[in-house]
């Protein structure tokens, strides 16, 4: 039971970070060079949570598309 809070305790924490991640990077709607350096950093955890087996591979990956699709949907904009 300890190791499982102690997983639980790591996974909620990741997963908090990705949430807090895209609430910033949602905010950065008018500031492409900003969003496209807070994409990467969100992509980036994305990519460890995987690895660690936090979220699984599909959903990693649609949802780095999104990110990726709403960076340049900014970009295009300005």
């Amino acid at each position: 039971m300890r190791s499982d809070a102690k997983k639980h305790e790591r996974n909620q924490s990741a997963l908090s970070e990705i949430h807090t991640l895209s609430k910033k990077l949602a905010q950065l709607s008018e500031e492409p060079a900003k969003a496209k350096e807070m994409a990467g950093e969100l992509v980036s955890c994305y990519d460890k949570a995987v690895g660690r087996g936090i979220i699984p591979r599909g959903r990693a990956n649609r949802r780095k598309s999104r990110i990726a699709h709403f960076v340049g949907r900014i970009q295009k904009k300005k």
